[in-house]
């Protein structure tokens, strides 16, 4: 392969990245100021809204964690980890399909949670995949391009679907009807970007298949639990890990309910997320090509102690220039810290059990966040203040550096 040039599956690889990150930007713009007007319809408080949205953010990202490191074993099998990952973006797309139609506030917050499930469980053979697709040379910089990739190819699904939701009344639709044309076409998109990689990725890692493919897995998901203590590198990592990007998904899921819970304007907070992705692609880039020449560690500790500032700063966020301020500095270090520890952690774990340890890798990342949502969710509800459940996430930063820094020393010396 020519230096620095990407093969076709990289390329297919990259471009699930794109589909996907598509509905997450909906997660995390417009779908929450949607439930929040049904909410408010219902006659449901601001702090209490909040909350509500961050027990259902923190309920997905606890199923996964259950299902996941039992599910990303399975997937080491031979021939198992397309399939597996085939359910669960299906799961997603038809999930986000569903949303479009019209329901009560509880509903649609229980279908959000089967959608976020989907999209969740399916980047754990996604993330697994790397390790199949290109060498470990190549990681951070193919990490890097699916992340910042993903951040601007979401904006075209995004921009259009804001179009109908702010111009609705141009189109001779309501808000609803403009809000259902955006998850139709989300879905879409994530279904037609996911096509190239279903059809070309072959898995070159894996297990040979035993008779019962569950109990099999299960006792290999024990063991490498056990076993985890004899790699404490790893087990450092995935402890720092838990912590650092618990704070990471939080400030995702929780932006735009938090911001929108302060009375800040909706579509300043939704051009301002947009801008976030668009600063996102440029700086995940740049911290791809860093990692040539310094150690992704070092740009990893970087980024934790940024986000520490970030969350810092959010506490005493009330003006909406403030939250432009947020959406930038967020964007310069969101898509790298993401891919980063992603081809960190992939560099390190054995590549026949890539889908064991992703699985585990999957309960201290998304499946973490469910701490960060649900703190942010009763600190707002008993002070009644959404900015005093941000300074935890700060706390939760710093103990991610501090463990993450011995990881990294130990990783260094091996």
């Amino acid at each position: 392969m020519e230096k620095g040039k990407l093969s076709k599956i990289e390329k297919f690889w990259i471009l699930y990245d794109v589909g996907n990150s598509a509905f997450i930007l909906l997660a995390s713009t417009m779908i929450p100021i949607y439930f929040n007007s049904l909410a408010e319809t219902a006659g449901i408080s601001e702090s209490d809204y909040v909350a509500y949205w961050g027990y259902a953010a923190s309920v997905a990202t606890l199923c996964v964690a259950v299902i996941g490191p039992l599910l990303g074993t399975v997937a080491d099998t031979r021939g198992y980890k397309k399939p597996l990952f085939t359910i669960f973006m299906l799961l997603g797309v038809l999930g986000c399909m569903a949303l479009s139609a019209p329901m009560p506030w509880f509903l649609f917050l229980a279908v959000f949670v089967v959608t976020k499930v989907g999209y969740s469980s399916s980047l754990i053979f996604y993330d697994a995949m790397l390790a199949d697709i290109t060498e470990p040379k190549r990681m951070d910089q193919i990490s890097s391009h699916g992340y910042a990739w993903g951040y601007i190819g979401s904006c075209i699904p995004f921009i259009v679907s804001l179009v109908f939701v702010l111009f609705y009344d141009s189109f001779g639709i309501t808000p609803t009807g403009a809000m259902g044309i955006a998850f139709c076409l989300t879905g879409g998109w994530w279904l037609l970007l996911s096509l190239p990689l279903l059809k070309n990725y072959r898995q070159r890692h894996y297990t040979e298949p035993e008779t019962r493919i569950l109990k099999s897995s299960f006792g290999r998901l024990i063991q490498g639990l056990r076993d985890l203590k004899e790699h404490r590198r790893i087990f450092l990592f995935l402890a720092a890990f838990f912590f650092y990007i618990d704070g990471v998904y939080t400030i995702i899921d929780m932006a735009t309910a938090y911001g929108s819970a302060l009375g800040l304007d909706s579509q300043g907070l939704l051009l301002a997320l947009l801008v976030t992705q668009i600063v996102a692609f440029p700086f995940a880039l740049l911290f791809g090509k860093a990692a040539k020449r310094c150690p992704a560690g070092r740009l990893i500790k970087v980024c934790i102690l940024a986000y520490t500032a970030i969350a810092l700063y959010a506490i005493q966020l009330d003006r909406q220039w403030e939250f432009w301020v947020l959406a930038v500095c967020v964007g310069m270090f969101q898509g790298a810290i993401q891919a980063l520890s992603r081809s960190y952690f992939a560099k390190i774990v054995p590549a026949e059990k890539s889908g064991e340890f992703f699985g585990i890798f999957d309960i201290c990342g998304k499946g973490a966040a469910f701490l960060g949502t649900a703190l942010v969710g009763m600190i707002s509800q008993i002070t009644g203040s959404p900015n005093a459940g941000v300074g935890v996430l700060a706390v939760m930063f710093l103990i991610g550096f501090v463990i993450f820094r011995r990881a990294d020393r130990l990783n260094s010396l091996s």
